[in-house]
Parts: structure tokens; C-alpha cells; sequence
């Protein structure tokens, strides 16, 4: 069985990590996303949250492959805590070509330390490719919409989190 490991913030998930993660599910038998938790940052969804989303996100898009999913914190390096899952591949999501160039930097190191860990890089569908979670979180707090950016859970859970 074929485990990719698919680490981020997903503060908020948006419809690019919901790309990815259906691309991830279509070459891994199972994918964990994991939340990276760190105590300096304060984000607008606490773990449990953010966790809950994803969840919800891929019931809402792809009820048939839920069970595929887990989701797991980790505070350490991304290639020690999909060692410590049991991955064989980490999923890296590309939006353009300064993301290729600083996740292939990424790749190369993570390569040195974990040779038996395959980087497998996933590229953003067109309609996706300018959302970020750090804009979404922006443009919401403004007031602005973004129900194109996020699956419905989040758009719900970002009014109300933003008491609209």
C-alpha cells in the first residue's frame, strides 16, 4: 500500500489544497495530510478545526475516497514526520515556477536526508493556481468573498469565525 504524506498549514484549506489532495488520492492507495503545528504562529483555525475541514472538504468533493484520508499534526521536520507516518511520498503542490524553484530546493535536501521518501510534485489546476490561504484569510477578513477560493465547510466556517 502506497502512503503520501501532504504537509501544509491549510489555514484555511482552500480549493488549490483540494486539487492537490484529489491529485494525491489518485496515485496513493492513502494520503495524510498533516497540519503543521507551530507554537510561535497564531492561526485563525485551531488544529482541530483545520482538521475537521479537510475532512469535510473531501467528503463534499469526493465522498467515495474519504476513507482514504487521515489527518495528523506535527511540529518537527516534514521528512521525519512522514518517515514517522510511514509514507513513501510527499506531495508537493506547484502553483507556478517560483514554487518549482523553491520546492525543488526543498526536494533536494529532503532527497540527502530521506533517500527512501519520493518527492512527488502536483501541479495546481488553472482555476486554482492564484488562491493562496494566506490571501483567502485576507480577503475574508475585509469582507470580500471568497466562496470561489474555499469548499463550502470553509466559506461557512470563515463567516463564522468572522461573525457575518
Amino acid at each position: 500500500m502506497t502512503t503520501a504524506f501532504y504537509p501544509g498549514s491549510f489555514d484555511p484549506m482552500t480549493n488549490g489544497h483540494l486539487d492537490v489532495l484529489v491529485q494525491a488520492l489518485n496515485v496513493a492507495d492513502q494520503v495524510i495530510v498533516a497540519i503543521g503545528v507551530h507554537p510561535g504562529k497564531s492561526p485563525m483555525f485551531s488544529f482541530e478545526e483545520r482538521a475537521e475541514l479537510i475532512r469535510a472538504s473531501l467528503q463534499e468533493a469526493l465522498p467515495a475516497k474519504a476513507e482514504k484520508l487521515s489527518v495528523v499534526a506535527f511540529d518537527n521536520l516534514v521528512i521525519d514526520a512522514a518517515r514517522t507516518a510511514g509514507a513513501s511520498l510527499l506531495i508537493r503542490g506547484l502553483r507556478d515556477g517560483t514554487d518549482l524553484d523553491y520546492e525543488m530546493q526543498m526536494a533536494g535536501m529532503n532527497r540527502q536526508m530521506a533517500p527512501d521518501i519520493q518527492t512527488v510534485f502536483l501541479p495546481a489546476g488553472v482555476a486554482t493556481r492564484p488562491i493562496t490561504g494566506t490571501l483567502v484569510r485576507q480577503i475574508a477578513a475585509m469582507g470580500g468573498d471568497v466562496s470561489a477560493f474555499v469548499p463550502a465547510s470553509v466559506l461557512q466556517a470563515l463567516n463564522s469565525k468572522l461573525k457575518r
